[in-house]
């Protein structure tokens, strides 16, 4: 029975000791009522747990073999510590589906990441048991640091354990963290959980040394194990050895990424996440393989080797995401010319401003989101210098179901302010090849923005060619109003203008390609045609796109009015994405109708 279905034919938890002819996990409503379970029946929790999460994934898909991997050491961590008073703060959330389930989420677990159900990451407003909010990896150790001083320095009982994988422990959070704890000789305490992955296989020296223990150490932690993270026999003892330590100490605990199912076992790198699929064959089910048309982050890859094949100093950057950037892709056309940095952004963006110095042309491949991360590295090791570097900034926009932690709707705004940078956005693949031969060969710092999900199904041109920098493109013209959208919005802005032909109203609609610098000329000539534009854009309306033409507009045109169709000033929950940009007002329903209403008024 599925995982929802049979929830809700639960039964009230029973007070009383466990029946071992009922189903374990059954009675667990929250950690409290698992501390009711004999040690020597966590084996059969365990068991019930992983058997539900490859169910679970097998219905919904996404992440996976995260937490098949945490499942021992999720339900040891509730079973030895007295949770909630005790803080468990876990590293990004994909290592957590077995915590939600344990802490009161576990009929919801089936609606993960839809609008009407919870997370795929930590979120403190979800539930108490969710202490610090997780979706961008390294922050736990430093997070649970703070929890620690927080409770000493206020009298409270309780105490913090970081979890965190040796993916993230290659952040340069994780080390100011360890090293501001073992400064502080304070009660830190962290479970390094080693599985030799983040989403992609760890990389670093520490990974290479294997030498865990000299390097806690010589921070000033006390070094517990290593372990077997799927052996409680080994794990409890360890734990509660953990629970009773003092000062700066850290439990090693190995473990294996999708343990407990074959095929994720086999392949913890493909089965990071998955699509749907058969739970007693590992095969995905029909209808849920390949979409008919590429990805955007494959146009990608597909150009930059083109570019990289004419080109000896193009070379690319990774932070720990080679195959959700492309470049494994890229790798395999050009092995020699990758380097995953770890999840290391402002090393990562530095390193590359490094490589530029001596004439080569690093392109950092970095999420909308992650990029935020490294805003001191573009600003004063690469703009302040006017090193060519190229960042192809994947998944910007509304991104779905990864929610507020993963949408890249802030760059434009992060971005736009720094001198020297160009910054631009394509509207179909085609276009996306052509910008980022523009920015490589611009020897300027560029960014190119472009989306998630499948690509517009456009024909290509032979092979990337630069384009004018600044130049927008006009679509169709009109008599009454203009619409000039950037990205992905161009779309949108096309089909607003076919809904606003309905009811008379002809639009010009022009794609304007570069947020900065700006076609002054296509600006004012609109300026002076119409009088009114409207711009669209999939970020956030406050230091956006249309924040750009208003400002530009304020000196070449100040009479003209200007209606900004972008996201209002708060976070996006998760949810379809289709109905991230409804409920934004910038899918083609709701810029017309904004358009139509806006005109009335002027």
């Amino acid at each position: 029975m599925l995982l929802g279905d049979r929830l809700k034919e639960l039964s009230a938890v029973d007070d009383g000791a466990c029946d071992p002819t009922e189903d374990l996990l059954a009675k667990i409503r929250e950690p409290a009522d698992l501390r009711q379970v004999p040690r020597d029946r966590l084996r059969e929790v365990c068991d019930e747990m992983r058997a539900e999460l490859v169910e679970l994934g097998a219905v919904r898909g996404g992440h996976f073999a995260g937490s098949l991997g945490t499942v021992e050491l999720t339900i040891g961590l509730h079973w030895v510590f007295d949770t909630p008073r005790d803080r468990l703060i876990w590293d990004v959330g994909h290592q957590a589906y077995a915590h939600k389930a344990l802490t009161g989420r576990r009929e919801q677990l089936i609606k993960i990441k839809k609008a009407d159900g919870p997370s795929g990451f930590l979120r403190r407003s979800e539930s108490e048991y969710d202490v610090f909010g997780a979706g961008h990896a390294g922050t736990s150790i430093s997070a649970g640091l703070g929890v620690s001083e927080g409770l000493r320095r206020q009298g409270r009982e309780g105490c913090s354990v970081a979890i965190i994988g040796d993916g993230s422990a290659t952040s340069g959070m994780s080390f100011e963290a360890l090293n501001h704890a073992g400064h502080l000789e304070a009660d830190a305490r962290v479970v390094y959980n080693d599985n030799g992955m983040s989403i992609a296989p760890s990389v670093g020296g520490l990974k290479k040394t294997g030498d865990a223990r000299k390097y806690f150490e010589s921070l000033g932690f006390q070094y517990l194990g290593p372990i077997d993270g799927h052996n409680l026999d080994e794990l409890l003892p360890a734990l509660e050895q953990l629970r009773d330590s003092s000062g700066p100490v850290v439990l090693h605990a190995i473990t294996q990424k999708g343990h407990g199912f074959a095929p994720s076992e086999a392949d913890p790198y493909g089965w990071h996440a998955c699509k749907p699929f058969d739970p007693k064959t590992g095969k995905h089910l029909p209808g849920s393989g390949k979409p008919s048309t590429p990805s955007w982050t494959q146009f990608f890859a597909d150009a930059l080797i083109a570019i990289a094949d004419r080109d000896p100093r193009v070379v690319a950057i990774t932070a720990a995401m080679p195959d959700g950037t492309g470049l494994d892709r890229f790798e395999r056309a050009h092995p020699d010319r990758v380097y995953d940095a770890g999840i290391a952004e402002q090393h990562a963006v530095t390193f590359a401003a490094g490589m530029a110095t001596e004439n080569m042309r690093p392109v950092c491949a970095i999420y909308s989101t992650f990029l935020q991360r490294a805003f001191d590295q573009i600003v004063h090791d690469v703009a302040l210098q006017n090193l060519p570097v190229t960042f192809a900034i994947d998944r910007a926009g509304l991104v779905g179901a990864d929610g507020p932690t993963h949408h890249g709707v802030l760059d434009i705004g992060y971005l736009r302010m720094i001198p020297n940078l160009i910054i631009a956005a394509p509207r179909d693949e085609n276009q996306l090849q052509h910008l980022l031969a523009t920015a490589i060969e611009s020897g300027r710092p560029f960014a190119v923005r472009f989306p998630r999900g499948n690509a517009v199904g456009v024909e290509l041109d032979p092979e990337p060619k630069a384009i004018p920098i600044g130049k927008a493109e006009m679509l169709r013209d009109g008599q009454d109003v203009a619409l000039f959208a950037i990205g992905k919005a161009v779309e949108a802005a096309t089909k607003a203008a076919d809904l606003l032909a309905a009811q008379g109203i002809s639009a010009r609609v022009v794609d304007a390609r570069f947020v900065k610098p700006l076609d002054d000329q296509a600006l004012v000539s609109a300026a002076e045609r119409y009088s009114r534009i409207v711009t669209i854009e999939d970020h956030m309306a406050t230091g956006g796109f249309g924040s750009a033409v208003l400002e530009r507009l304020a000196m070449l045109a100040p009479d003209a009015r200007v209606l900004v169709c972008g996201l209002a000033d708060r976070f996006v929950e998760h949810g379809e994405t289709d109905d991230q940009w409804a409920a934004g007002g910038i899918d083609p329903e709701s810029i017309a109708t904004r358009t139509v209403d806006w005109l009335k008024k002027s």
